[in-house]
């Protein structure tokens, strides 16, 4: 196949969007079919273009068997809701001739095209319009809810902009996200059951392993072997409340008692949010030994980063929870750690974490606090929610099997698309593919319907 990516955020970008874009198309184009993206430069989580690359011109280049075209786009040092809107809109103005111009020239059988930024949307399908192509839309996060729920734009202009959103949903031929909660609020956007695919984030279970060598990294960073370490790893943003985590150390701090084992907390990250977490260090009189701060790690330090804790941390904002799921998640199971999160009963982190971990209030916190003192004192109990957390890393998180299960649904409908006999699709194509959740009667009568939903 020939497929056209279309997105913000892609390799080499460490974390988040841009990480799992550029594996999936790597992924892709290994597998032997010919992938192009159109892309920003790498500028993420440290909001600033990474050296070498240009905020003003475009580039080609080649990452891992993928041409990509980078398109500038304003960055902000810090991503207001006015400037986070520059923001998109300068990359949705910039890539928008050369994603139609692929479009029309290279005539891809399908335009894949990742939300955030929906901003992109209109010259994705006008993309696939031009080659005749699929149009395949991506949602990682719903932008505009959380811009909404977490106040970065005006409650005043929701209806119009999200009568918006539900229109280019529905002029999409699939639209995708990454978890069923996700895919029950597609549906509830107006977007048809045969329409809508699962398609999760995932992990190297392979790589990412509990008997990855976290001793060293330990004690390349003055941590003693003795200490349980409490670990929030990846993006620093305004979703995380990130400043949970410092509450947290003070209660620990304060309900120690003597027998305790020594709780180091480590964050190691960067972000817009960075900040947050130094002010609430200064705040609370945090010095490193109680709370140590680290930049983002480097990918190959990555395995090693995450067998070094005994507790993954995973704060979010409560407005968050059924907006996005954090992609770091797969990491943190896989690591085979036990998980303390911070999200509302019924939401999906909450049922996630359940069986590996201990969920608690958002923002409050001494209770996460509680919840690693308590998993601090209790080894027996680590061990097994770690042994828990693995085993569903490996059931539901596993790299080749999310990305080939991917593959063929995307085989599949492309060949429907074309018209192709239904016999002479990818036989391998699971047939709970398509979101099962959404009401049929949801979708919208004027846009063409799939001739085959997987």
């Amino acid at each position: 196949m020939k497929i056209l990516i279309y997105g913000l955020n892609f390799a080499p970008e460490m974390t988040g969007i841009g990480r799992f874009t550029g594996d999936m198309a790597a992924w892709l184009a290994a597998r032997g079919h010919s992938v192009r993206a159109v892309s920003a430069p790498p500028y993420y989580p440290a909001w600033k273009v990474s050296p070498g690359y240009s905020k003003w011109w475009w580039r080609r280049e080649v990452v891992n068997g993928v041409r990509v075209v980078r398109s500038p786009l304003y960055v902000p040092s810090r991503a207001t809701g006015l400037r986070r809107v520059l923001h998109l809109a300068s990359f949705a103005l910039s890539s928008a001739a050369p994603a139609k111009w692929s479009g029309m020239f290279w005539r891809p059988d399908v335009v894949f095209v990742v939300e955030p930024t929906a901003f992109v949307a209109p010259a994705g399908l006008a993309a696939a319009w031009f080659g005749g192509a699929l149009s395949w839309l991506h949602i990682q996060d719903f932008e505009f809810d959380a811009a909404f729920d977490l106040h970065f734009l005006p409650k005043a202009i929701a209806g119009p902009v999200q009568a918006g959103e539900r229109w280019l949903l529905r002029r999409f031929d699939t639209v995708s996200t990454i978890s069923p909660r996700m895919a029950d609020r597609l549906a509830g956007k107006g977007v048809a059951a045969e329409r809508i695919v699962e398609f999760p984030n995932w992990v190297d279970t392979q790589r990412i392993r509990p008997d990855a060598d976290g001793a060293s990294f330990r004690a390349e960073i003055g941590i003693a072997p003795d200490a349980i370490v409490a670990l929030y790893s990846g993006n620093i943003g305004e979703k995380q409340g990130i400043d949970q985590i410092a509450s947290a150390v003070q209660a620990v701090v304060a309900a120690r008692r003597d027998g305790d084992p020594p709780v180091r907390f480590v964050i190691a990250g960067a972000g817009a949010g960075r900040d947050v977490i130094e002010n609430a260090m200064r705040t609370h009189g945090l010095n490193d030994q109680l709370l140590k701060l680290m930049p983002l790690q480097p990918e190959a330090k990555l395995p090693a980063l995450l067998a070094m804790a005994d507790i993954h941390l995973l704060p979010q904002k409560a407005e968050a929870a059924d907006l996005v799921m954090p992609s770091k998640l797969g990491g943190m199971l896989s690591s085979g750690r036990p998980v303390v999160a911070s999200a509302d009963p019924g939401t999906q982190i909450a049922q996630m974490v359940a069986s590996c971990g201990t969920v608690v209030a958002p923002a409050d916190g001494p209770a996460m606090g509680a919840a690693v003192l308590a998993l601090a004192r209790d080894r027996d109990l680590r061990l097994r929610l770690g042994i828990a957390a693995r085993a569903a890393a490996e059931s539901e998180w596993e790299r080749h099997a999310v990305l080939e299960r991917f593959e063929a649904a995307l085989e599949l409908r492309v060949a429907a698309h074309k018209g192709v006999p239904k016999d002479t699709a990818h036989k391998g194509a699971p047939k709970d593919t398509a979101h099962k959740g959404a009401p049929k009667d949801t979708a919208h009568k004027g846009a063409p319907r799939d001739k085959e939903a997987s």
